[in-house]
């Protein structure tokens, strides 16, 4: 008997879905010019990905003033959570390089987007990355995008330094005392009476904290702590002089601005722009700060069992230790450098708190100085409250006992 076949046709309904997708577009800087071809580009992806019947349209995630090198790209970084999230089935972007330029990145990105079974496709290039030949071509291509952004980089770098050695100051945008046009500076008169009496006051011996819980009491410009005024006493633009090359980016890939110990020369301009303060009294500032930090605090929280686990229940920060008299308290970190007003919690001594830590080191996560005389004990498994004072309790023969 023959056999009667009859062949069931289906359907693809994997193929008959809308896929979901989104677009990524980038710019590197925030001028005008910049921001408009952002504003076209997400206008662009918009329409195109709503004209397609077969894609259900899931936004265009952008990032402006922002370096491709770099991975903290905050569109980017959630781009990518929503498509592990299972939001997100195809990304389309214009270039390898406004995906990322650096090489490392875009292959690790795109292949864990791969193993998801998330596309990614690059306009420009006219590369799909699930394709067979896609990671080869992206290779390659993402490798001269690299090397791209390094010539760039180093053009940049060759510029800066050319300026530097020509005396020339470049990239100041804002400093204190001056009026910033086009590199050049010309003195503020009513900012630069505040700088003179800053130096003054320093100068006569005023301490920098103090300097600057006055100058916030007055409404001066900005917020004033003691690591500001100390910026300003120890710029040599306040007399007149320009040192080059403070600074410099470490590579083209992270763009991190680290100080100048000696890898690359500086340089020292004299008289290169009008002078708020006299050469005599820089002078007797600089000696001034450098007699108080002889006698200041030495730091020491680098390596102490206690530290990172200190902390301000007021203002969150961590506290710091410090010694005075001989003897070693923590204070809170707010408090000692931006003053009482900014945080008023109190210093604790440290015998305090080595005593919990002698009793609850194993499981100790941190100490929370509540601010009302109670410190809350954090552990790994319960939280307790503890009392505590400056003055010692007494015993009831009269000697005392540490609290």
């Amino acid at each position: 008997m023959a056999l009667d076949i009859e062949i069931i046709e289906t359907q693809n309904t994997k193929s008959l879905k809308q896929r979901n997708v989104a677009a990524y577009a980038r710019v590197s800087t925030e001028k005008d010019t910049m921001l408009h071809s952002l504003s076209a580009q997400v206008s662009y992806y918009s329409k195109l990905i709503q004209s397609n019947p077969s894609w259900r349209y899931c936004g265009v995630y952008s990032d402006n003033g922002l370096t491709g090198t770099k991975e903290s790209r905050p569109e980017f970084q959630r781009l990518l959570k929503d498509c592990l999230d299972g939001k997100i089935d195809m990304i389309i972007t214009k270039s390898i390089s406004r995906f990322s330029r650096n090489t490392v990145i875009l292959l690790e990105k795109v292949r864990m987007l791969k193993d998801k079974g998330i596309d990614v496709y690059f306009e420009e290039q006219n590369i799909h990355t699930m394709s067979n030949e896609g990671e080869l071509m992206l290779t390659l291509l993402a490798s001269f995008a690299q090397a791209e952004s390094k010539s760039v980089s180093d053009n940049c770098k060759w510029h800066i330094r050319k300026a530097y050695k020509e005396g020339r100051q470049i990239n100041i945008r804002r400093l204190f005392g001056y009026h910033v046009k086009k590199g050049s500076l010309t003195i503020n008169p009513d900012e630069a009476k505040i700088v003179e009496e800053i130096f003054t006051q320093y100068a006569n011996g005023t301490p920098a904290l103090e300097l600057a819980r006055t100058l916030n009491e007055q409404g001066s410009t900005g917020n004033w702590t003691d690591r500001r005024i100390r910026k300003v006493l120890h710029n040599e633009k306040y007399m007149g002089d320009t040192l080059l090359q403070k600074r410099f980016v470490n590579n083209h890939l992270d763009k991190k601005l680290i100080n100048n110990q000696g890898e690359l020369p500086q340089y020292y301009v004299r008289n290169s722009h009008p002078a708020i303060i006299t050469r005599e009294l820089f002078a007797k500032v600089q000696e001034k700060l450098k007699e108080n930090r002889s006698t200041s605090i030495p730091k020491s929280t680098e390596k102490h069992v206690l530290y990172d686990k200190v902390v301000c229940g007021l203002c969150h920060k961590h506290y710091i230790r410090k010694k005075l008299r001989g003897k070693y308290f923590w204070q809170c970190h707010t408090y000692f450098y931006e003053g009482k007003d900014k945080c008023p919690n109190k210093k604790v001594p440290e015998e305090v708190l080595m005593k919990i830590y002698k009793k609850e080191h194993k499981t100790l996560q941190e100490i929370v100085v509540l601010g009302d005389g109670r410190l809350q004990v954090r552990l790994d498994h319960k939280t307790y409250n503890k009392k505590w004072s400056y003055r010692p309790e007494r015993k009831k023969n009269g000697t005392k006992t540490s609290n």
